[in-house]
């Protein structure tokens, strides 16, 4: 059980992933302590994804952290073998939130701590560019980014309904880079061509965080604007409103704002 005052540690040493592991760990964290004081009144709460309740939220990131823990080391539930039985990605992910049923506070957050601490434990397991079956494949590095853009997404979700108060943290800034990285995917999924000849550059206000920059100083295209409103675009959230926050300039900037999309 979790006691109520919190809901354990998470930290890592200096080791595999380096940076982007340390601050998944911080993400972690942030996560367990804005649900601390979380009441099994308040998992009945509905958050921003249409028809998910706190509960789902918590048990989307439990299930998701134990796939993510055993695709890392090829274990019984890595996500070749745990989507298989599904028709698509969202019957797999529906099946996920399926188990919180019957869970009280603790026991969702007691399966969500354990979730983070084997992903932290499986990604200090192995080096930086190990292969990460997910999906299309990544690099252990690029993967601990992937886990922190959906730890960071779903914590907003979780803010909103509890009535919290955004904060931006130092971790989030993996969140907007992701989103800058994975553009040419996005553009790809949205069957979108980017027009031939054209770069792109961000230049994100993260205010006491500092300036945020991805892309070359020479680019020919930009988005400018407040990094959150970045995260937001970049994770689906808070839309229209926060790409409306956001100033393109060039045509690639503007297929950057509307089909930004750090996730599949």
């Amino acid at each position: 059980m979790v006691a109520r005052g919190g809901v354990g540690e998470a930290g890592v040493t200096a080791t595999a992933t380096g940076t982007e592991l340390r601050d998944l760990a911080a993400q972690f964290r942030a996560v367990r302590a804005l649900l601390a004081e979380v009441t099994d009144r308040d998992l009945d709460l509905p958050t921003p994804a249409a028809g998910w309740a706190v509960r789902d939220q918590i048990a989307h990131l439990a299930d998701t952290e134990e796939v993510a823990a055993d695709t890392v080391l090829g274990g019984p539930r890595a996500f070749a073998e745990a989507v298989r039985p599904y028709r698509n990605a969202d019957d797999f992910t529906a099946a996920g939130v399926a188990r919180a049923a019957g869970r009280d506070r603790d026991s969702l957050l007691a399966w969500l701590v354990r979730g983070q601490d084997a992903t932290l434990a499986a990604l200090e397991s192995v080096g930086p560019d190990a292969r990460v079956p997910w999906a299309l494949g990544l690099s252990a590095r690029d993967f601990a980014r992937a886990r922190l853009m959906e730890s960071w997404a779903h914590a907003w979700d979780l803010e909103r309904a509890l009535g919290l108060p955004e904060r931006m943290a130092p971790q989030s800034r993996h969140v907007a880079s992701l989103g800058y990285d994975t553009l040419p995917f996005a553009l790809r999924r949205a069957r979108v061509k980017a027009p031939p000849g054209r770069s792109l550059r961000l230049e994100l206000d993260a205010g006491p965080l500092g300036r945020w920059v991805f892309g070359p100083a020479d680019a020919t295209d930009r988005v400018t604007g407040p990094a959150e409103a970045w995260l937001k675009t970049a994770t689906r959230r808070d839309l229209p409103a926060a790409p409306r926050r956001l100033a393109a300039r060039g045509p690639l900037a503007e297929l950057a704002v509307a089909h930004a999309k750090a996730f599949l």
